[in-house]
């Protein structure tokens, strides 16, 4: 009987339909294997994993293969988003032993949980050196029945090996001057100065890297980090993995170029990235950010915000063709002939040129995505894109959206997890304020809501995701916590509401009480969760910002707007980590880089006395000293402790600036507000 019916996650649901017998990650999975006397079948993806999707079409859909993982496993189905801690674990045991990992991930355990075998996606026959997946069934089946005891002590043996792992803390401290200028030479070393961005092919959004940059600039004055910073931001802008028609970026560009991209489309891409391009505008005056941040803020609320208000996981790669066949990429992809249809000969040919539409086509089967190829010298213009058809390109773009439309859409992954919506909160809060925006502001607070409504219980305890309104069943983890309270407290500095504040508050007390371990060394679960045959813990950037540096970062900055020595500690000690790491791997732990940022700088505490979203109020939102916080209200209102005994001069909005326990003389003026805020 397959039991995924009445789970909350979309990719299980996905598999409720199969043929496979599938178990929810429960105790009961294990019990029922311990009870027949056979190992369990794990396997993890998620509903926007492409070869998650074809080998679900080729093997669990399939009744003979099915029937075979029937009668001879329990098989388990996770999805890696609403259970990272799973994922973590058993993506460091393959990794261990095979030296890669991705998804599907598929690992053999036994009913202890300890795994035997792994592997990732498994072709139905055998090809390119890989086995089929019913030959790796056999042979695990057969291992299984005829030398469990030598089964037993290989998956002894590698749960030993993992529980003896130890992390290399650091110990003596926060990064200083040094470590931050030596993870700079490094990234400068991997950068890629004909084509931007880092590494090779495939090219991943650096979104945490370029935080770094950017603070780093504005701290140090360093042009060259401001300088990849932007180059790689306009690179990614003007190439496919962004979309030219419709706003938001997707995974991640297959090539070095940023050409083709792998097409889905994720919230907490989008979200970092919306924040990212926002305070490069903030630092460079770039239209080009400008526009992009916008862009991709819009595509967030239009394509992932859900009926109760939050932000909903992904967009699928895949959707069906014209011949209904669904195939990675068709929604997005031109051919010279669909241009020809919707816009007519002259047209067309001005939109193939504009977007790099070719005969040969960049992608599959003549086909194109969609790219601003331009000048490459124009990456550097300070003023972005300088389209001399302007009003021409603005009308052909809108005319294609409209058409593109028409097109079977792909699918959406509903979950709401709370750490992207933390993200999100962050990025929409603040790119609102940027650019005088209020709406984005008002669907951050609504995403804000839903997350106290629905994720926090009456002890601040977070769930990790919810669906349709209903809170699921899985505890939040460390990068929960770390990013809901980072989205909170942006939104108290946007909208001079103490309650967010409070609500980060509640979260990092509890990061302090049940995530904490020994010498500061933060866990990715809480001390009270399921056990797992390790407790994953990881201060390493993945898509996402590490959960131990998400939290470094929060409790920085709660303890700069409260005066917690309790907070600034727990942060201090946490970034020792990124002391021992960032000079070796920057490109891996961008986001605890940046918080090193905001901790050298201070970070900067400002009281705006006087009216929310005034003059003061935005100057000091405007500043570029890493990770400033902005406390604004009037005074003597209870709102924020930065606010206390802080009056007026002569009856005039005032602001105050203070760092390391010293504070400037209060200003009415917003330019000398601003010259305080530079960075340098």
């Amino acid at each position: 009987m397959n039991r995924l019916a009445g789970v909350t996650s979309p990719y299980l649901l996905q598999h409720a339909d199969n043929p496979v017998d599938w178990w929810p990650w429960s105790p009961e999975a294990f019990e029922e294997a311990r009870r027949r006397g056979v190992p369990v079948l794990l396997s993890v993806g998620y509903s926007s994993c492409h070869w998650c999707h074809v080998m679900a079409h080729e093997s669990f859909e399939d009744e003979a293969t099915a029937a075979y993982m029937n009668e001879h496993f329990v098989p388990v189905k996770v999805d890696r988003e609403e259970r990272p801690d799973v994922d973590a674990v058993y993506m460091e045991a393959v990794q261990a032993a095979t030296g890669q990992g991705g998804w599907p991930m598929t690992v053999f355990l036994t009913a202890d949980a300890e795994p035997f075998y792994f592997g990732t996606y498994f072709p139905p026959e055998a090809r390119h050196g890989m086995p089929s997946f019913r030959q790796v069934l056999e042979g695990v089946g057969a291992a299984w029945t005829e030398r469990r005891d030598e089964v037993g002590e290989v998956a002894g043996r590698i749960v030993r090996d993992l529980s003896e792992r130890s992390l290399a803390h650091g110990g003596d401290g926060p990064p200083g001057e040094a470590e931050l200028a030596q993870a700079l030479l490094g990234l400068t070393r991997d950068y890629d100065g004909k084509r931007s961005g880092f590494g090779g092919a495939p090219k991943f959004p650096p979104s945490m890297a370029l935080e770094f940059l950017l603070r780093h600039h504005a701290r140090t004055g360093a042009d060259g980090a401001l300088q990849m910073a932007a180059d790689t931001c306009a690179a990614m802008a003007r190439g496919g993995i962004y979309d030219q028609l419709g706003g938001g970026f997707a995974r991640y560009a297959v090539d070095r170029e940023w050409v083709v991209p792998h097409f889905e489309k994720m919230l907490y891409d989008n979200a970092l990235l919306c924040r990212v391009y926002a305070h490069l505008w903030r630092s460079t005056g770039s239209e080009l950010a400008r526009r992009v941040a916008l862009e991709t803020a819009d595509f967030m609320v239009r394509e992932l915000r859900t009926p109760e208000g939050g932000f909903a996981s992904a967009l699928d790669a895949d959707s069906e063709d014209a011949h209904g066949k669904h195939v990675e990429g068709a929604y997005y992809v031109w051919t010279p002939e669909q241009l020809r249809e919707v816009l007519g000969e002259e047209d067309a040919a001005f939109a193939a040129a504009h977007f790099g539409v070719t005969e040969e086509g960049t992608f599959e089967e003549g086909s194109s995505v969609l790219q601003l190829p331009g000048d490459p010298d124009g990456l550097r213009d300070p003023d972005g894109l300088r389209d001399p058809d302007g009003p021409r390109a603005a009308g052909v773009r809108e005319r294609l959206l409209a058409a593109r439309e028409q097109r079977p859409r792909p699918g959406r992954d509903d979950k709401i997890v709370a750490a992207w919506n933390g993200l999100a909160i962050a990025a929409l809060a603040e790119t609102g304020a940027f650019f005088d925006r209020p709406d984005l502001v008002e669907r951050a607070t609504e995403a804000a809501d839903l997350l106290v409504r629905v994720h926090m219980g009456p002890v601040a305890r977070l769930v990790r995701t919810s669906k349709d309104g209903r809170a699921g069943d899985h505890a939040g983890v460390l990068e929960d916590y770390g990013d809901v309270a980072e989205g909170f407290l942006a939104l108290a500095g946007v909208t001079g509401e103490g309650a967010w504040l409070e609500f980060a508050g509640f979260l990092l007390d509890i990061v302090l009480q049940h995530f904490r371990g020994e010498g500061g060394q933060l866990y990715d679960t809480a001390d009270d969760a399921e056990r797992l045959i390790r407790r994953p813990q990881d201060p390493t950037d993945s898509a996402t910002p590490a959960g131990w540096t998400a939290a470094a970062g929060a409790l920085l900055s709660y303890a700069a707007h409260t005066g917690s020595e309790p907070h600034r500690t727990a942060a201090e000690e946490a970034l020792g980590v990124v002391k021992a790491l960032g000079p070796r791997a920057p490109r891996f732990i961008g986001w605890g880089l940046a918080v090193a940022e905001a901790l050298l700088d201070g970070p900067r505490e400002v009281a705006v006395a006087g009216p929310v979203g005034g003059e003061l109020h935005r100057t000091a939102l405007l500043g570029r000293a890493p990770g400033a916080v902005v406390a604004a209200g009037e005074p003597g209102g209870a709102e924020f402790p930065l606010l206390a005994d802080r009056p007026t001069v002569d009856g005039a909005p005032t602001a105050y600036v203070c760092r390391h326990f010293v504070c400037d003389a209060p200003t009415t003026d917003a330019e000398t507000l601003s010259r305080a805020l530079g960075g340098a």
